[in-house]
């Protein structure tokens, strides 16, 4: 069974319910998930896991808005955090992000280019929480055959997305999902997962499913 570590918590969301709807759509495909909001505790050392996911909210925030929250929720990502994430990528692992780890790490300048893009603030921005088309595009692994589905979700809108970019699924036009090679391993973001009503889509579900796969270099046969 693969090992999947889920670096997690933040504010304005339930994270513990998303990661652990996560983790049970990637048992049903044999992926083992440990689950921790100790982030810099967690990358302190080298990795032994196949797989990392980042289902958290963790930045700098320097905005003048979160001016009385920074005292418990200023977030650095440690220089040897960096370096456990790319070591990971450099053997080949897996880094699946979900939601809001496009707002992550924001003192650390090469994050956008291992995500493949980042909010930026203020021209970033979401609609209200609420129903949403998803168009799924072309024939990657991932969502190859998938159908186009609808979901209770945020729709992450003007990211700074890096040009060579392809999304796999967009929402109001706006890219959504993405997968590309890193090093040797690879990355999978996917900007949906506000809360657990978006896991329970079983089109969803399965895109994770296959995304697990995909970036665990195995084959991708789950089908809807």
């Amino acid at each position: 069974m693969a090992r999947n570590l889920i670096l997690s918590g933040g504010l304005f969301h339930d994270f513990a319910a998303t990661s652990a709807a996560l983790s049970e759509v990637l048992a049903e495909v044999g992926v083992e998930s440990e689950i921790t909001e100790d982030i810099a505790g967690a990358l302190s050392e080298p990795s032994e896991v196949q797989l990392i996911t980042v289902n958290a909210l963790r930045w700098q925030m320097t905005q003048d808005r979160f001016a009385d929250l920074r005292d418990q929720w200023r977030f650095g990502l440690p220089a040897q955090a960096r370096t456990t994430l790319l070591d990971h990528l450099d053997r080949g692992g897996g880094l699946l992000c979900m939601h809001t780890a496009s707002i992550c790490f924001d003192d650390w300048q090469g994050w956008p280019r291992v995500l493949g893009g980042c909010w930026t603030w203020p021209k970033s921005h979401h609609p209200p929480l609420g129903w949403t088309g998803v168009r799924v595009h072309g024939r990657h692994p991932v969502v190859d055959g998938l159908r186009d589905f609808d979901v209770v979700d945020e729709v992450y809108s003007d990211l700074h997305v890096l040009p060579d970019v392809e999304p796999l699924a967009s929402s109001n036009g706006q890219p959504i999902v993405w997968a590309r090679p890193v090093r040797r391993g690879r990355v999978l973001y996917d900007a949906l997962g506000h809360d657990t009503r978006s896991y329970d889509n079983e089109v969803h579900r399965t895109l994770l499913q296959r995304a697990a796969l995909w970036l665990l270099k195995r084959p991708v046969t789950i089908t809807e």
